[in-house]
């Protein structure tokens, strides 16, 4: 008897070793999971894939069939241009980098006019897309990186696929990055959030500003539908293969003058088009400056925007690398 007693009272203080330790462990902070896989997730970005990445599409392939009956004029030129630049520098100088790579700081004011310019874009809500970038920066050219071309194996069939999934495939359906893991700046600004949660409204805003302008300029419904499609989807279109050719082409070819992780390349060639992003070896190298030339003589449009503000009072705290930053990390040497 006694051995039996025993026996009970070990068997009981396992289980009671048991029962506290895992106690302890549901209670113990677990690691944060950095991406979240769901089946409502994937058919989110299904939704955001077909009318975000390929209706632009067929309405840059429809938009020629317009000039039947309404030629392509200096109003729709106007609108494609227009809407173009400002969309386009809301994501280099507003979501890339103010909000992801905080390289400098804005007024309230700028903060929410970038955002909603940003989200015009069609690109993806602002949180979102930073944490998507956050995560590219993490792992870039590595598993994990959300869009590189290096990853599908060697060979041209390789090479061409990765190019394939990073300019465009990939988003279809991806791991989503937590946005409480990689963007918890964002979510304290509650600016930033309100902007985020009416992400789709900006997107129907930044088509119908374009079809209300070409109506009220052709004063016709014509004029409109026209202004829609010029200022709207084929702007989308050019941006956003604009925006996708640099996470592709630029990490394959290119230039790379300077050391970092992963194999970006600068593309000097499209700066201007690119609004200095195509700089993209030394924004890697250099992540935390505003400007991506990093010379005065390389074009960069959203430096250019950023210093504009600065002499304004709108921006501050520009945390541009000196030159002994920049000449310890170069590989290729200037010429004398």
């Amino acid at each position: 008897m006694p051995r039996l007693a025993t026996a009970i009272h070990l068997g009981r203080g396992r289980r009671l070793a048991h029962d506290h330790a895992v106690t302890e462990q549901s209670v113990r902070p677990q690691p944060r999971r950095k991406v979240v896989s769901s089946p409502y997730i994937h058919r989110l970005q299904r939704r955001h894939f077909l009318l975000f990445d390929v209706l632009p599409i067929i309405g840059t392939v429809a938009a020629p069939a317009l000039l039947a009956g309404h030629p392509f004029g200096v109003t729709e030129l106007v609108l494609l241009l227009s809407m173009w630049l400002l969309t386009g520098l809301g994501v280099t100088v507003g979501y890339h980098r103010l909000f992801t790579h905080r390289t400098f700081k804005a007024a309230p004011a700028v903060v929410a006019v970038l955002a909603v310019l940003g989200s015009m874009a069609g690109q993806g809500g602002v949180i979102s897309w930073v944490a998507l970038h956050r995560r590219h920066h993490e792992y870039s050219d590595r598993e994990g990186d959300p869009h590189s071309p290096n990853l599908s194996g060697g060979g041209l069939a390789g090479r061409f696929k990765g190019l394939l999934h990073s300019h465009f495939l990939w988003m279809r359906r991806h791991e989503y990055p937590n946005i409480v893991h990689y963007a918890p700046d964002l979510l304290k600004n509650r600016l930033l959030v309100r902007v985020a949660r009416l992400y789709y409204w900006w997107v129907v805003l930044g088509l119908a500003i374009p079809a209300l302008i070409g109506g009220l300029a052709e004063m016709s419904w014509l004029g409109a539908v026209s202004g829609l499609f010029w200022g709207g989807l084929v702007r989308i279109f050019v941006l956003e293969h604009i925006v996708w050719a640099i996470n592709s082409f630029l990490h394959m070819f290119g230039t790379r003058p300077y050391e970092s992780r992963e194999n970006s390349r600068n593309g000097g060639l499209f700066a201007l088009i690119t609004l200095g992003e195509s700089w993209h070896n030394n924004h890697h190298a250099f992540p935390d400056s505003p400007s991506f030339g990093l010379d005065w003589y390389r074009l960069d449009p959203g430096f250019w925007l950023i210093k504009a503000l600065a002499a304004a009072g709108l921006a501050w705290d520009l945390k541009t690398p000196g030159r002994d930053r920049i000449e310890a990390k170069r590989i290729t040497k200037p010429a004398a």
